[in-house]
């Protein structure tokens, strides 16, 4: 296992941000974790980076305590925050040529900038770099060092619909290479297309875990809708298969069609509004 989380606590003043968590991320996997805001998920990233200190429980990254972890366990690891301040005066090339001097075997600085998308501005100065083009080099920036664990904390705001593209095909590729993410998104198609397993936390707890398949069977079952004489009808079951045979079966039968027959299953976005609807009140 990359990371090991067991009843993971911490407390400021009077609020417990983080409520026992517990989860394991096996090497290779991309794990998602969910939740609305101030539901616990950056300071949870941020234990595991060893930046914030935990109050309580044991917490294991890529075999060592995060807390007292050395500059040998920082070069295995990876990340892009929700927030970053980089040199303005730096080009894109520049700054990458600069964090690539904190490793001792980083990658070529002309492959990162291909695997961000930043070809075009190569040569450019942060200063002059959308939000979106600036959130590609804290992706870039990152993946410099080659790390064999990535913490990407929402990477992908502000990104257009083809750079969110673009950048989900870089994260499913570390996947495939052998490493390991742990992303944090408030994009629930993101989470269903990148990772293997998510958590959903709420109020400091995880209320779910598993596969995003796996979190989509234990909301209602799957709805079946069609008109019937110009009246829309809604059947909702647990074997979808058979219902929609005899449906089907019944209207050949009759010389009829199901106008606007539809089948669907709840999205990963259902489950996850589900689940944190206390939060949300």
């Amino acid at each position: 296992m990359s990371v090991v989380v067991n009843d993971l606590r911490k407390t400021y003043g009077e609020v417990e941000a983080v409520q026992g968590v517990s989860f394991e991320i096996g090497t290779g996997e991309i794990f998602g974790l969910l939740g609305p805001n101030g539901a616990g998920k950056t300071t949870t990233v941020e234990i595991l980076e060893g930046y914030r200190s935990r109050d309580g429980g044991s917490v294991t990254v890529l075999g060592e305590d995060p807390a007292r972890a050395g500059r040998s366990w920082r070069e295995r690891i990876g990340v892009v925050l929700q927030s970053s301040s980089m040199y303005p005066t730096l080009t894109v090339t520049e700054s990458l040529a600069l964090f690539a001097g904190y490793y001792e075997h980083p990658r070529r600085i002309d492959e990162v900038v291909e695997l961000v998308g930043l070809e075009e501005k190569r040569d450019a100065f942060v200063r002059t770099l959308s939000g979106g083009q600036k959130r590609r080099l804290d992706l870039g920036l990152a993946l410099v060092g080659d790390p064999e664990l990535l913490f990407l904390d929402e990477p992908t705001t502000g990104f257009d619909p083809e750079a969110r593209r673009r950048a989900w095909d870089t994260i499913a590729s570390l996947g495939e290479l052998g490493k390991t993410v742990l992303l944090t998104t408030h994009y629930l198609d993101e989470a269903e297309r990148l990772c293997d397993r998510v958590g959903v936390l709420r109020s400091g707890q995880i209320v779910a875990l598993g596969r995003p398949g796996e979190l989509t069977g234990a909301l209602p079952p799957t709805e079946i809708r069609f008109r019937r004489d110009g009246q829309e009808v809604v059947l909702r079951t647990e074997e979808p298969t058979r219902v929609l045979h005899e449906l089907t079966a019944e209207a050949l039968a009759a010389g009829q069609e199901l106008e606007s027959l539809e089948v669907r299953r709840p999205s990963l976005e259902e489950v996850y509004l589900s689940l944190t609807q206390e939060e949300r009140e």
